[in-house]
């Protein structure tokens, strides 16, 4: 089975930029859909963006569109999420995830659809 690791959170200030990476390992995932979504507290846990399997099209929540970029390297099994302009609110517990089958996307917002998740890491924003 796939295991997802994320790596890149950390406390940053309005207006600086993070990227935060997700590494796969325990097989293959270049043909799944892969995407993120953050959780604040509180809240439920909401889309971020997600890119296809060939990296040629994504996919972003209205809130981070021109601010947030999604991507892929299928040869370094790693998928990443550049975040630029953050704000207070971008705030939480961000997972990456693989949708549940290969060269799919349909629903890709939807959370119940991805079949593995990492462990999260926390990106915070201070005003």
């Amino acid at each position: 089975q796939v295991q997802l690791v994320e790596f890149g959170g950390g406390l940053v200030q309005a207006g600086d930029s993070v990227r935060l990476s997700c590494a796969a390992s325990g097989g293959a995932f270049r043909h799944n859909m892969m995407g993120w979504f953050r959780q604040a507290p509180g809240k439920e846990r909401e889309f971020v963006a997600a890119v296809t399997w060939s990296g040629g099209g994504t996919y972003y929540a209205h809130s981070v569109k021109g601010r947030f970029t999604i991507s892929r390297d299928n040869e370094k099994n790693t998928v990443y999420l550049q975040m630029n302009s953050l704000k207070p609110e971008d705030t939480a517990l961000y997972y990456c995830a693989a949708y549940s089958l290969p060269y799919a996307y349909a629903q890709y917002d939807k959370a119940a659809l991805y079949a593995n998740w990492g462990q999260g890491t926390q990106v915070t924003v201070s005003s």
